[in-house]
């Protein structure tokens, strides 16, 4: 395989180009469970109505763990942005579309979403009784089926010369409700300092899917406890600021 082109680097993975393929290439000592999770998420969604890259084969490559995809010609979205910042609104717009359409969508063998928040609550470093607390709260919350894809973000959205939409990175993909994968991208956004982004992000989520914001900002908790967990130093404080709102006003 040609892994001269990198189209992109990641924590623990680079992804190259290798003419009509796209490798993703993981670290050594990367969980080879975690890679073939991924693989199987991408396989299971590529039944669904999304346009997604294919899944072609996983390999290994010099010891280290390989998912190779169909490479999708194209810009993300966040991309996109860059090269047009007076058009933020309307990438945005069609991020929350094609959002919704992913939540249309069915897929019964995916990892159910509140499985997963309850095993991240659990291995966070969060004290017994807030753990409690949060998986508490969850078991209380509406149970849904929809496909959430877990990373919902511009950079996750690549367009076709054609303006064709392609969602990629199934890593953390599950079914549950909507509002929680609504959530999580909200909160990435605020993670990165970009509160007018996602300020307009939630908001027009929120209209255009007829959802209450106070629902929406409900799952922050549990979906910021779920974020702590990857240890990321310089997020912890603000997690912590989110996990003990009782309330958002």
């Amino acid at each position: 395989m040609d892994l001269s082109t990198v189209i992109a680097t990641r924590s623990n993975k680079t992804i190259y180009r290798d003419g009509d393929k796209s490798i993703k290439l993981f670290e050594k000592g990367f969980s080879k469970a975690d890679v073939l999770n991924e693989a199987l998420n991408q396989a299971r969604v590529e039944e669904t109505e999304l346009n997604i890259p294919k899944v072609l084969e996983v390999t290994m490559i010099e010891g280290r763990w390989a998912i190779v995809s169909e490479f999708i010609e194209g810009k993300t979205l966040s991309q996109l942005l860059s090269e047009n910042p007076e058009k933020s609104q309307e990438y945005f717009d069609r991020l929350i579309e094609l959002q919704i359409k992913v939540h249309k969508q069915r897929c019964p063998l995916l990892t159910k979403l509140r499985d997963k928040m309850f095993r991240k609550i659990s291995l966070s470093e969060f004290d017994s009784s807030v753990k409690y607390e949060l998986q508490t709260f969850l078991n209380g919350m509406p149970r849904h089926n929809k496909v959430c894809h877990g990373d919902f973000v511009l950079s996750n959205v690549v367009i076709t010369p054609e303006d064709v939409p392609y969602i990629i990175d199934w890593s953390h993909a599950t079914q549950g409700n909507a509002a929680a994968d609504a959530a999580r991208t909200y909160l990435m956004y605020l993670l990165v300092g970009r509160k007018n982004d996602a300020e307009y992000y939630i908001n027009t989520f929120c209209e255009k899917n007829d959802s209450p914001r106070k629902y929406v900002e409900k799952w922050l908790r549990i979906v910021a406890a779920s974020q702590s967990v990857k240890g990321n130093k310089d997020e912890l404080e603000f997690l912590s600021r989110l996990v003990n709102v009782v309330d958002f006003m």
